[in-house]
């Protein structure tokens, strides 16, 4: 079990990395009233990060280090790229955190589920819609357009 967890638990620390690269992006694309969102997430995906570091050695492992560069999904070329990217990383760090919450008990199971929940958050006001299972994106399937008034 200890082995599934600090596997999790290292697959989490991977998408942390990805995640802060991805938002450096972000941030440098997103449109002005979106730049504070990018940067408070890049803000908690470096916390999370550095939790998820101590977590793996208080498990026994080493820490993952982090890439130099990430491959991004698409071009970011518009504003609306780069709020579609920011979905995109919550959506891989969901479901990073959703295998740590079924690998793992106790506080960190807790940590985890906790974490899961605010990159649903983040990914759905990104979007402007959540998707019914987050952390099993790859299950939901395509995202619904939010409805209009």
């Amino acid at each position: 079990m200890t082995a599934d967890v600090l596997a999790a638990a290292q697959a989490a620390l991977a998408a942390e990395h990805a995640a802060a690269y991805a938002y450096g992006v972000v941030g440098a694309r997103a449109a002005a009233p979106r730049a504070a969102q990018a940067r408070e997430a890049y803000g908690t995906h470096l916390a999370r990060r550095d939790a998820l570091v101590r977590t793996v050695r208080g498990l026994g492992g080493v820490p993952r280090a982090a890439e130099a560069a990430y491959r991004l999904p698409f071009d970011l070329r518009t504003p609306a790229d780069a709020d579609r990217l920011a979905a995109e990383i919550e959506d891989r760090v969901a479901g990073a955190y959703s295998d740590l919450v079924r690998a793992a008990s106790g506080p960190l199971r807790r940590e985890a589920a906790d974490a899961l929940t605010a990159a649903a958050v983040r990914a759905a006001r990104w979007r402007g819609v959540g998707v019914a299972f987050p952390g099993l994106t790859e299950r939901a399937g395509p995202p619904r357009s939010a409805p209009h008034s």
